[in-house]
């Protein structure tokens, strides 16, 4: 019987995820299916060193056949959206139920589980958003078998096992010369591989905004130097337990897995951390562009009220000169009362002792240096 979840608050924004939490006092194993959630969609790939078989089932009845065999069987379900078909896959495999309800309640930590006959591995697949800088995050789980594999995929619009699915039916490399444990392999490492197209497309754009930040900032580029930031951190949370669980695969072991695909497990560690590696560098890259953003829009503000300041300075004693001569006393009355009022030359005098005021600021103004980066603004 499917359990009713609550949503969590979604603290931070992330439109490729829903957070639930159980409700206290449900029964463990029991399972909860987003009434959003795609239908499944279930393929098989059957195989061995000389035959091979790709199709698409109708009933995961029909799986039973193939688990039996001497072959490597790979049941790729696609979707979450019939509880009716999950168990009945569930049955099929015969899945604990608390593996099924890991595989179905998403998002789950990435993590591994042994299960004496069945190795449950719960790993975060990112692929790249199509003429935008994102990505599609979703959560794949992997049960591995003595001669099968299946794995469940939230959605099955996208994934990154197309090259898999492609070796395995061109005969290419030794895939099909290996156990499911290889599979099992092959298929966690191009989910650790598609990290790395993700994490280019945020290098080309932070240098977009590493330049843009220098020459054009505006508070459009302030949002997304913090919506790259967010992205990143989904990342490294996608991408941190997913080392972790690689490691104590390889630490503790399994009888399911070979010593021989133990030691691809390493190489595939490897790129989980130059990921890791990758992720930080990038968020660092993106803190010290909004650091060099903020010291940006500042030294503009200084440049601008560093101009003002200037004309102020200008205008100053030329606004004290028109003020004192805009008093227009009487000089009938006395002789001190503004003379210059009566003179033939006195407002041309008078406008050209402003100007040689005016003059003299700005030529002290610029032996001082005060003028040099105003100038270089007005070029701009």
């Amino acid at each position: 019987m499917a359990r009713k979840l609550h949503r969590l608050p979604k603290i931070l924004n992330k439109p490729h995820e829903n957070e639930f939490y159980h409700q206290p006092g449900t029964v463990p194993g029991t399972i909860f299916i987003d009434a959003d959630a795609p239908t499944p969609i279930i393929f098989l790939i059957d195989y061995n060193q000389t035959d091979f078989i790709r199709e698409q089932i109708a009933t995961p009845e029909e799986c039973a056949t193939y688990l039996n065999s001497e072959s490597i069987s790979w049941v790729d379900v696609q979707g979450l959206g019939s509880q009716d078909i999950l168990q009945r896959l569930g049955n099929v495999f015969e899945l604990h139920p608390l593996v099924l309800e890991d595989i179905v309640n998403v998002p789950e930590r990435p993590k591994t589980e042994d299960y004496e006959d069945q190795l449950l591995f719960i790993a975060r697949m990112v692929v790249p958003k199509e003429r935008t800088c994102g990505f599609y995050s979703e959560q794949v789980s992997l049960i591995l078998g003595k001669n099968y594999l299946l794995t469940v995929q939230e959605e099955p619009e996208h994934d990154c096992f197309e090259g898999v699915r492609s070796r395995i039916e061109k005969n290419k490399g030794i895939i099909r010369k290996q156990g499911a444990d290889y599979l099992a392999y092959a298929v966690l490492d191009a989910i650790i591989d598609g990290f790395f197209p993700v994490l280019e497309l945020y290098g080309e754009r932070i240098e977009e905004l590493e330049e843009e930040v220098i020459v054009r900032p505006t508070p459009q580029t302030l949002q997304n130097i913090y919506q790259i930031r967010r992205e990143l951190l989904q990342l490294r949370r996608a991408i941190w337990p997913q080392r972790d669980a690689i490691n104590s695969l390889i630490r503790d072991g399994s009888e399911l897995i070979g010593e021989e695909v133990r030691i691809y497990l390493r190489d595939c560690y490897d790129h989980t951390v130059q990921v890791m590696d990758m992720v930080e560098t990038y968020r660092e890259l993106a803190s010290g562009l909004m650091d060099v953003y903020l010291s940006a829009v500042s030294n503009k503000m200084n440049e601008i009220m560093k101009v003002l300041t200037v004309i102020s300075s200008i205008f100053i004693p030329l606004t004290f000169v028109a003020g004192i001569y805009g008093m227009n006393f009487n000089t009938e009355k006395s002789p001190y009362n503004m003379p210059e009022l009566n003179s033939y030359w006195g407002y041309p005098i008078c406008l050209a002792v402003m100007g040689a005021i005016a003059l003299g600021l700005l030529f002290f103004f610029w032996r001082r240096g005060w003028l040099q980066n105003s100038v270089t603004i007005k070029r701009n």
